[in-house]
């Protein structure tokens, strides 16, 4: 007499990937997953710049991303698989959901965006909803989404804001930018303008608290 295997799942499961910087809260997520009878974590990965290949390589329906990841960030890496990828249905999961996360989340191609403080069994249910086309999107944040406008600063403005952290001079971003030191200053004094900060310190602050960078 056969005995039916204790991890006994459909023949055709959710192959999802997971990537999630931090390694307790990504095997328990793993773990739980796990334990819904039609999904299987087939990978986790830790950083960013991994995703695209092990996605390919296990060959995921859908990717579950943090957005804090290290080298490469979950909402670029959702750009990269909808151009590389696009047979795979991304889902961000995020601790800090912001209307600015979410509105480039979306312009990437992302179906889906949770905030990490929901039940897993919501989070198993918008899995299969994301494989079937809908688009999901936590009910709270976007409605927020909703209140508040685009990201005011330009692409070169958000490089310049980005580079300007760790205390980094006028000289350091325009040498890692390719851009004269003017034109870093001007750039750095259009962003604390359009932040309503004081310097480019705030302005760093700022746009990352709006989910701008």
């Amino acid at each position: 007499m056969n005995e039916t295997p204790r991890d006994h799942r459909p023949a055709k499961s959710i192959r999802v990937l997971l990537a999630e910087d931090q390694g307790m809260a990504r095997g328990a997520l793993a773990l739980l997953l796990g334990m819904e009878p039609d999904i299987e974590v087939v990978a986790q990965v830790s950083a960013g710049d991994a995703i695209v290949d092990t996605a390919l390589t296990y060959r995921a329906d859908v990717a579950l991303l943090d957005i804090e990841l290290p080298v490469l960030s979950g909402l670029d890496a959702a750009a990269e698989l909808r151009d590389q990828v696009p047979d795979c249905r991304v889902l961000i999961l995020t601790t800090h959901g912001r209307p600015g996360h979410l509105r480039r989340a979306m312009a990437a191609g992302a179906a889906g965006f949770l905030v990490k403080d929901g039940p897993v069994a919501e989070l198993a249910v918008a899995i299969r909803r994301v494989l079937t086309g809908e688009t999901v999107i936590d009910p709270a944040l976007a409605a927020a989404a909703l209140g508040t406008g685009p990201n005011p600063l330009t692409a070169r403005e958000c490089d310049v804001l980005n580079a300007s952290g760790d205390g980094a001079t006028a000289a350091d971003i325009a040498g890692k930018l390719h851009l004269s030191e003017s034109a870093v200053r001007d750039h750095l004094s259009s962003a604390i303008g359009k932040t309503g900060t004081r310097n480019g310190l705030e302005a760093l602050r700022e746009a990352r608290q709006q989910g701008w960078l």
